[in-house]
Parts: structure tokens; sequence; C-alpha cells
């Protein structure tokens, strides 16, 4: 009996190791394929879009360059990512902890104002934002997607910074306020930096919604010198034709720096995720 319940415990270690396997290649093909398309000609692209290019060449990332103004799109989507994302981190650790240490009057009121932000799909903002941008004369500015992104990743940011923050005891504060530390010294020398972990969730999860975000970017911008990244990948495509594998190869140009980041930080995902869930 031992031994049948030792075999049956081993068969299904192997049976979750090889599930495991399985879903780390699936999630690992697209960038492979992604990377080997970007290296083929269109021309083999159509006869085969899964085989390998008979004759590697780096033609694609030269002509990637030489469409649209990269140049112009990586500033664009660089100073929107810098901007916004320190912004977002800091309002929403702000907000966290008031909502997580202080009472006041219509504190619920304002819980539930923003985290109904997380129920409402953001594109159907899509027009009314139009609309009032347009009327506040803030269209097609160097700094018009800015204040969308920031207002768009707040609710989830304040949502983890106040479950994390509501984990941490209160009797490090104290010892603060006994050491005669003020209010903004307790708060942004003694709690912020214990919110690292949190911290840094929030921070990949911003760079990534904002460097991937299209729809805004496309609408409240029409100068092609304020274009952000996503943006730029539609001039591959013409009215009758796609350059597939020039698109390919700005696709592996727009996603690596987030592919490469994600790779070194995901650990950090998963620990402020899992602390944030277990202090709240």
């Amino acid at each position: 009996m031992r031994r049948n319940a030792s075999f049956t415990v081993k068969l299904g270690y192997a049976g979750t190791n090889l599930f495991v396997l399985l879903f780390s290649l699936s999630a690992l093909f697209p960038i492979v394929w992604m990377l080997y398309t970007s290296l083929k000609t269109n021309k083999e692209f159509s006869l085969s879009t899964m085989s390998l290019p008979s004759s590697p060449s780096l033609v694609n990332y030269s002509n990637a360059f030489n469409i649209g103004n990269i140049g112009s799109a990586i500033f664009s989507s660089l100073l929107n990512t810098v901007i916004a994302v320190p912004l977002i981190i800091i309002c929403s650790f702000i907000i966290g902890y008031f909502f997580s240490r202080i009472e006041f009057k219509g504190k619920q009121v304002m819980v539930m104002l923003f985290l109904s932000g997380m129920m409402i799909p953001i594109h159907a903002l899509l027009v009314p934002l139009f609309v009032q941008f347009k009327w506040m004369g803030m269209l097609d500015n160097r700094f018009t997607l800015i204040l969308p992104y920031i207002a768009f990743h707040l609710p989830v940011a304040i949502f983890l910074f106040d479950s994390f923050i509501k984990g941490i005891s209160k009797e490090i504060e104290e010892a603060a306020y006994m050491d005669g530390s003020s209010f903004d010294y307790m708060m942004f020398r003694v709690i912020f930096p214990i919110c690292l972990p949190i911290m840094s969730t929030v921070a990949i999860l911003s760079i990534l919604g904002t460097w991937n975000e299209f729809s805004f970017a496309l609408v409240l911008n029409k100068s092609s010198e304020l274009f952000t990244l996503p943006i730029w990948l539609t001039f591959f495509s013409g009215q009758y034709t796609t350059d597939y594998t020039g698109k390919i190869a700005g696709l592996v140009i727009t996603s690596l720096p987030i592919i490469v980041m994600y790779l070194f930080f995901s650990n950090k995902i998963m620990t402020g995720m899992t602390a944030g869930a277990v202090k709240g």
C-alpha cells in the first residue's frame, strides 16, 4: 500500500511537471516564432508561416527603422511612461495610505468611487474623453495621453497599496512618532520603503499598460510626430498590402524592452501581488 501510494504521488508530481513544461513552451513559442519569422522574407512567410528561414536576414529590421518616424515614436512612448508611472506610484501610495490608516467622513464613498474604476470598461470612455479633451483644447499635445494613463491605472494601484499597507503593523508608525518624526517623514521615509514589493508590482503593471496602449493614443493624437510605438506599427499596413515580416520585426523592436524587463522583474510582480493579497 505504501509503495502504491508513493508511486501515485510520484506520478502526480511527474504529471504536474509535464503540464508546467508544456504550458511554459506554449507561452514561449510565440516569442520564438516572432523572432525567427522576422528574419524571413515575405515570400517565405507566404509559403509557410511556421518554417524556419532558409537564409536569415536582418533586412526587415533595416526597413523597420526606415518606415515612419520610429525615433519620435520611441520618444513619445518613453515620455508617457517616464512621466505617468512615477505619478501613478506616488498618487496611489498617498491615497492608499489614507484609505488604510485614516478615518474621515465620506471615506467609503471615496473608496467606492476609486474602485468603481476597476469595473468600468476603459474603452467605453473613449468618446466622452475625446469630446471633453476637444472642448478643453487638450487634443494633439505632447502631454495629452499622460492624464488618461494615470487615471486608468490608479484604481488597481490604489487597491494594491491599500491592501498592502493594511498589513503593516501600526507600531512602526507609533515608534516613528515617538522618535519625533513628522507625518510626512514617517509616511515617505518609513512606510514608503516598506512598500517596495507592491511598488514594483504597480510600476511593472503600469509600464506594461502605458507602453502597449493603442486606442487612446490613436484617437487623442493625430500628428505623426506624437504617435507612440503601437501606432507606429500600423505604418506597415497599406490599403491593399501588408508587409508582414516587416511588421513582425517592428513587433520585436517594440516588445523586446518589455519582454526583457518582465524576465528580470517577473518575481517582483508575484511577490507584490501575493504580499498584497495575504496582508490584505
